[in-house]
């Protein structure tokens, strides 16, 4: 009896002790804040907050930010699986350096991910005239946004990817091929769906970066309103106005939104989970 209990006790303390401290720390770090920009979007008189997230320069906003975010995240998803894929199935000269490269932009300031993706791919840049030649324009156009948006976003899908290719191994993909399943069917019924939990888990932090980002869109957007203007960029005109209510509704708005949509692909990849599992 004294060994069950023994067991039963584990490392960390009780639940209630454990439970308080993460509640305690969730409640200071997280909700408060967060409590503290609805609060001070309710300052203000519901007229005034209606027009300001629900103006034209706003709705447009939105629409840019999700769209980039979105189209970001789809171009990580497929990239972030390739790109998992060679480091984890090959062994070539320099691969350690590509791996270390991959976390960058964890490390780098995005505003310095900004400046250089601005500086390479303006009219005048390195890689910006070839392509201004070709009638292709990259900074200062939504293009240029989701280019910042992939750059500081394709490090969370190969990160959640990578470490399930590795536990795989290539023992299931040699089965398929002795079993007669071409490359594409083990890809698609043998691997996909191993990876995809991860992958929407991936998908989503990449998603959620893109659309609270701001240090590396700010130079190569161009801020033009109703164009190139992001939600995060708006935010920053109405504190710059000192317009404090207005920017605590704007960020409000987009935490509701953001918090529904990772909602969604949580409750997804539950889902995706449990039925793997039946």
């Amino acid at each position: 009896m004294a060994d069950a209990r023994a067991r039963s006790r584990g490392i960390l303390p009780g639940f209630g002790l454990s439970t308080g401290c993460t509640l305690a720390y969730l409640g200071v770090i997280v909700l408060l804040p967060l409590s503290m920009i609805a609060w001070k979007a309710a300052s203000g008189s519901a007229s005034d907050l209606w027009r300001t997230v629900a103006s034209d320069r706003a709705l447009s906003s939105y629409r840019l930010t999700f769209g980039v975010a979105l189209g970001a995240a789809a171009v990580n998803a497929a990239l972030g699986v390739l790109i998992a894929w060679v480091l984890v199935r090959y062994r070539f000269p320099g691969r350690s350096i590509l791996d270390s490269l991959l976390d960058m932009p964890f490390a780098m300031p995005t505003a310095v991910s900004g400046i250089a993706l601005t500086t390479l791919y303006a009219e005048n840049g390195w890689l910006g005239r070839p392509l201004a030649a070709l009638g292709i324009k990259v900074a200062f156009t939504p293009l240029g946004i989701t280019l910042a948006l992939v750059f500081v976003g394709l490090p969370f899908v190969v990160r959640s990817v990578q470490p399930v290719l590795e536990a795989l191994g290539p023992d299931l993909e040699e089965a398929a091929a002795a079993l007669g399943a071409t490359r594409l069917q083990t890809f698609l019924r043998i691997l996909v769906p191993q990876m995809l939990p991860a992958l929407l888990t991936g998908f989503a932090l990449a998603f959620a970066r893109g659309l609270g980002e701001y240090g590396s869109v700010v130079f190569i957007s161009g801020n033009m309103p109703g164009r190139t203007e992001v939600t995060t960029l708006l935010i920053m005109t109405r504190l710059e106005q000192f317009d404090y209510t207005g920017a605590a509704a704007l960020a409000a708005v987009m935490l509701s939104l953001s918090f529904v949509l990772l909602l969604l692909v949580n409750r997804l990849q539950a889902w995706t989970v449990a039925r793997r599992a039946a």
